[in-house]
C-alpha cells in the first residue's frame, strides 16, 4: 500500500510539474489584427520553448475596455497606441518595463526615445509606427482626389465608401477636413465636424476597421475606405488598380507601442518577446510583413530598398509637416465619446 501510495504521490508530482510549466511557458499577447507575421511567432516559440496565445482588436477604445476590465492581469503583452499611454499608465494597467531585461531598447531611433507620452519610455517601447489615409481604387485609369472631400463633399463622393469605426481617427478626419487640429476641444469644431460625420454616414456602405475598410476596398464592395497606411500598402500589393493616400489638408501620424500588463502572468516571457521584437532582423521582418514604418534604427539596413522609398510608408517631409499626434485630452475625450454617441444613433 505504501509503495501504491508513493507511486501515486510521484505522478501527481510529475503532472502537476508539466501543468505548471505549461502554464509558465505561455505568452499572451493582445494586439491588432494582420499586425505580426506568423513567421516571427513561431520562431519566438521555438527559441523560448513556449506558447503564443494571441487575442486581436479592432479599435484601441475596445482594447482599452477589455484591459481595465480584468485584462490586465490575463494578456501579457498588449499593443497600446501612443495617445492612450498616459490614460493607462493613471489606471495603473501597465508595468514598468526591466530595462535589464530588454538589452535591444538602444535600437530605437532617436526620435522614439524619450516620447511625451511616455517619458523616459517608463511602460513602452514602439512596435511600428504609420499615418491615417484613404485607399481608393482607380479602376479604368479614375484618379481620386487627394483630400478628405471624396467623403466629406457631395460633390468630390464617386462610389460608394466606408467610415473607420474609430471616434479619434473618424473625428480626426473630419476637423482636417475643416482646417482644425485632429485634437480640437473647441465645442463648434466638434459640433461641426460631428454634423460632417454624421451627413457623411447617410451616404455610406457602413463603419468598418482598418483591415475591413481594406478588405472591402480589394474585394471591390466600395471605392474608397479610411485606413491605416500598412493596410493601405498591403491593399495596393493585393490589386494594382487601388492607392493609399494621405489627404492634402493633413491627417494623424501615429506610433504603437508594445506594454507588460500590471499583472502579466508571465512577465519575464513578455520582455523577453519586447527584447526579441527589437532585434534588427526581426524588427525589419515585421515591417516587411505589415508594410507599416519601423521605429527600429538599427532594423533599416534590412528593409526592403523600395519599401523605404515608399512614401506611403515613409511620408515625405513636406506630408509629414502636416501630420499630427493624437493627445491624452484627459477628462474632455468625453467630448469625442459624446460625438460619437450621436453618430451612430443618427
Amino acid at each position: 500500500m505504501k509503495n501504491k501510495f508513493l507511486r501515486a504521490l510521484i505522478f501527481s508530482i510529475i503532472v502537476f510539474s508539466a501543468t505548471m510549466a505549461t502554464a509558465a511557458e505561455t505568452l499572451n499577447l493582445f494586439i491588432w489584427s494582420e499586425y505580426i507575421d506568423p513567421k516571427l511567432v513561431t520562431e519566438f516559440e521555438k527559441a523560448n520553448d513556449c506558447k503564443v496565445n494571441i487575442s486581436l482588436f479592432e479599435d484601441a477604445e475596445s482594447m482599452l475596455a477589455k484591459v481595465q476590465g480584468g485584462g490586465d492581469s490575463l494578456y501579457d503583452v498588449v499593443v497600446v497606441p501612443d495617445h492612450l499611454v498616459p490614460a493607462m499608465v493613471k489606471l495603473k494597467l501597465l508595468a514598468p518595463l526591466r530595462r535589464e531585461s530588454i538589452s535591444n531598447f538602444t535600437n530605437l531611433t532617436e526620435k522614439f526615445l524619450n516620447p511625451p507620452y511616455d517619458r523616459g519610455n517608463q511602460f513602452t517601447v514602439a512596435y511600428q509606427w504609420g499615418t491615417v489615409g484613404i485607399f481608393a481604387r482607380t479602376d479604368a485609369g479614375k484618379a481620386v482626389p487627394p483630400t478628405w472631400g471624396v467623403l466629406f463633399d457631395a460633390k468630390q463622393r464617386d462610389g460608394s465608401y466606408f467610415l473607420i469605426d474609430s471616434v479619434r481617427d473618424l473625428v480626426g478626419a473630419a476637423l482636417k477636413y475643416q482646417g482644425h487640429s485632429l485634437n480640437s476641444t473647441d465645442p463648434k469644431e466638434l459640433k461641426a465636424a460631428r454634423d460632417l460625420i454624421i451627413e457623411a454616414k447617410k451616404h455610406c456602405a457602413g463603419f468598418e476597421a482598418s483591415v475591413g475598410g481594406k478588405n472591402k476596398v480589394v474585394a471591390k464592395v466600395a471605392r474608397t475606405a479610411i485606413v491605416y497606411s500598412g493596410e493601405g500598402v498591403r491593399g495596393m500589393g493585393d490589386d494594382t488598380n487601388t492607392v493609399y493616400f494621405i489627404p492634402k489638408e493633413g491627417s494623424q501620424i501615429w506610433v504603437d507601442n508594445l506594454a507588460v500588463t500590471a499583472k502579466a502572468p508571465h512577465r519575464d516571457l513578455a520582455e523577453k518577446f519586447i527584447n526579441f521584437i527589437l532585434d534588427p532582423k526581426h524588427g525589419a521582418q515585421l515591417s516587411d510583413f505589415t508594410q507599416f514604418a519601423t521605429p527600429n534604427r538599427a532594423a533599416l539596413e534590412f528593409i526592403r530598398p523600395a519599401d523605404l522609398k515608399n512614401p506611403a510608408i515613409y511620408p515625405s517631409p513636406e506630408t509629414t509637416a502636416k501630420l499630427e499626434f493624437l493627445q491624452d485630452l484627459g477628462l474632455k475625450t468625453r467630448l469625442y465619446d459624446e460625438i460619437w454617441t450621436q453618430v451612430k444613433a443618427n
